[in-house]
């Protein structure tokens, strides 16, 4: 397999501790989104990936996977041990519920096109991305708290082992404090990204640990 990401995306990050979890052996081939205008958008890679998103995922049958939620759930198919979701109905679709509020909500409005429309073409300063950044990360994590104070009751977003959720919580966290965002008032959030942390899949794949870490 070979998986083409970036470092600081979260998305890429996200596919990171799947493959990891998973100790699926694999190539992985940077794409920077600001070298060069940007590698996402060279023809090579939007061969692979029409939208110049990361991650992308080829197959070892060689079929090119996009969307992180897509190649997690592929991954946990074809390699089902450990498993990302539960063995009911409704344990998964609360796991969903919890991963979907992370990468449909939180983070599609913060993530870095969208920063940088907001300092480029809005003509805003880095205070005003800032601002931006941090509201939406307030109201995402307020309603994401919500969803784990129901739904979890171990050490993780569900259950006692980590999971497709987990994947998705991580990488929210990091960046959220990597602005500097405080996030005192969702301790069970943080809570369950340090304990994910401890683990060599998750800490093994955090941005400074990349080969195309800055």
């Amino acid at each position: 397999m070979k998986h083409y990401g970036y470092f600081r995306s979260s998305a890429a990050y996200r596919v990171r501790i799947a493959l990891a979890l998973k100790e699926l052996p694999h190539d992985f081939i940077s794409v920077h989104l600001k070298k060069d205008g940007g590698q996402h958008q060279k023809p090579d890679y939007l061969s692979l990936n029409p939208q110049g998103l990361v991650p992308t995922l080829i197959t070892d049958d060689g079929a090119a996977l996009t969307q992180s939620l897509a190649i997690i759930e592929y991954l946990d198919e074809v390699h089902p041990t450990p498993a990302f979701l539960p063995s009911d109905p409704l344990g998964r679709a609360k796991v969903r519920a919890i991963a979907q509020a992370i990468a449909c909500d939180i983070h599609p409005v913060n993530n870095l096109r969208i920063l940088d429309y907001i300092t480029g073409p809005l003509g805003g300063s880095k205070e005003d991305m800032l601002t931006w950044y941090k509201h939406w990360i307030n109201e995402g994590f307020r309603g994401l708290e919500g969803l784990l104070q129901a739904s979890s009751h171990g050490k993780f977003c569900y259950g006692d082992t980590p999971g497709l959720a987990d994947i998705c919580l991580v990488p929210q966290v990091f960046n959220a404090q990597r602005f500097d965002c405080d996030l005192s008032a969702f301790p069970r959030s943080v809570e369950i990204a340090s304990r994910c942390n401890e683990m060599p899949a998750f800490a093994n794949a955090a941005p400074g640990k990349q080969p195309d870490a800055e």
